[in-house]
């Protein structure tokens, strides 16, 4: 057989086998839909409801169709099933229980309304707080406002101070306000450029400070998660941002990188300490209160992790956790051993039932002993170093060209891919263009036939 044939061979199996990996990853995450035209979820059984928002992702333009052209809020029963399911938004964020309910839930959902609704030459953003009940279906409208625009404008949080006023966390503006919802008024307001530079964060006014999530403590002091900053902030409502209590540095990605939804676990449950998803380091993380610093206490990442945007701990010191490009949410044991798991596109935030809001319920991770997921979070370590034992070869490949490329390329890359194109997917298809390109190559250099480039462009044949 010619060397040239035997080439060719090997380019076969490449492709073939690229092929194979591709199309597996498509079929087993194809999005099945029942007879209403709505996603089938398969979630096993699990002790109390469990309520995900889902942030839209239209990959392909806003009239794309595809698991991640829905936005959804889905509640899961005990036994797995739906319970409460609607995707009449654009997009949903933040959602909480309602005190002294059982099955209600408050959320942040967002819809893009056209240049002509808006009456603008451009797109807005109309952004809804809603309380709805999951048995009942009722839903009703608490709070309403429009911004300009779609892409920073979104609201991501809003958090309840009392039955009438709301703390928002206003995206669009660089600000944190407390609105009276029956008044209409607001009553306080501090705004990022009272404590940050315009140099700092990215770009004004576009997206400066992302400021994407806010949480009401017990003292009244909101604690605010920068993201452009890499930042939490503890606010007092009349001094601005406390001195030598905020959580990261700008750029200081060690510590926290484009973080999303930190959650904030009192001294009675072993704080004061704050669980956070560190999202662009692909983990979720939680910082201990040690004096006047902040020691990172606990670190849960795995092979599929990718650009996690919330974690909560439950009472029972397990940790529910939000896998945005993942495409998942998933409990873990105090083991660090995953102990539930649902597929599910793009999901922004969780939510267990009956556990209190967010982390308020749960303790922190040095008071019960909970165990990291990769070695106590050693700063050198690099994913391809601790991807776990039962990780596949494309798994670990995948981690390794992750740590390779540059900042935030490889979630940027999961973010524009389709939702059932994972790591070892992307490499695979990244390697079938590659040798099909190689392949080509050969067979011109190959070829009989030359092609001259010179004017004019003449074609003529080897002898």
């Amino acid at each position: 057989m010619r060397s040239r044939d035997v080439v060719r061979l090997l380019f076969v199996g490449l492709v073939v086998a690229a092929g194979f990996v591709v199309a597996a990853g498509y079929l087993s995450s194809a999005d099945e839909s029942g007879s209403d035209g709505r996603p089938e979820f398969d979630a096993g059984p699990r002790d109390g409801v469990t309520v995900v928002a889902t942030d839209s992702n239209t990959w392909l333009g806003e009239s794309s169709e595809g698991p991640r052209a829905r936005a959804e809020l889905v509640a899961f029963a005990p036994n797995g099933s739906v319970l409460y399911y609607n995707d009449s938004h654009t997009r949903y964020w933040d959602v909480d229980p309602v005190p002294n309910t059982t099955r209600s839930v408050m959320y942040v959902a967002a819809d893009h309304l056209s240049a002509s609704e808006c009456h603008s030459e451009e797109a807005c953003t109309r952004n809804v707080v809603e309380r709805a009940n999951l048995t009942t279906g009722e839903v009703e409208r608490i709070y309403s406002r429009v911004t300009p625009g779609k892409s920073s404008t979104r609201w991501h949080d809003a958090d309840r101070l009392d039955d009438e006023r709301l703390v928002v966390a206003d995206i669009a503006r660089d600000r944190v306000y407390v609105v009276n919802t029956t008044t209409d008024m607001i009553e306080w307001e501090w705004d990022a450029q009272r404590d940050f530079s315009l140099d700092s964060g990215g770009p004004f006014p576009e997206d400066w400070t992302h400021l994407n999530d806010v949480e009401v403590l017990d003292d009244g002091t909101v604690m605010v998660s920068m993201r452009n900053q890499d930042q939490v902030v503890f606010l007092d409502r009349e001094e601005g941002v406390v001195e030598n209590r905020t959580l990261g540095a700008e750029d200081d990605y060690e510590v926290l990188y484009e973080q999303h939804n930190p959650d904030y676990i009192p001294a009675e449950e072993g704080g004061p300490a704050v669980l956070v998803g560190d999202s662009e380091n692909d983990r979720v993380v939680e910082y201990q209160r040690d004096g006047d610093s902040w020691e990172r206490t606990w670190t849960w990442s795995d092979a599929r992790m990718q650009w996690p945007r919330d974690a909560d701990r439950l009472p029972n010191a397990h940790t529910l956790v939000t896998d945005s490009n993942g495409n998942r949410v998933f409990e873990v044991d105090e083991d660090g051993e995953v102990a539930w798991s649902v597929d599910i596109a793009f999901p922004y935030e969780a939510e267990r039932l009956g556990t209190g809001d967010e982390s308020a319920g749960g303790p922190a991770a040095s008071e019960a002993g909970i165990e990291s997921n990769r070695g106590g979070g050693d700063d050198g370590d690099t994913d391809a170093e601790v991807a776990t034992a039962d990780s596949g070869v494309l798994d670990r490949a995948w981690l390794v060209v992750e740590d390779l490329l540059p900042g935030r390329t490889a979630n940027a890359l999961m973010y524009v891919t389709p939702v059932w194109m994972g790591g070892p997917e992307v490499l695979a298809a990244g390697a079938l263009a590659v040798v099909l390109l190689l392949w080509l190559l050969a067979e011109a250099y190959w070829s009989r036939w030359s092609l001259s480039v010179r004017s004019p462009v003449s074609l003529s044949r080897r002898r």
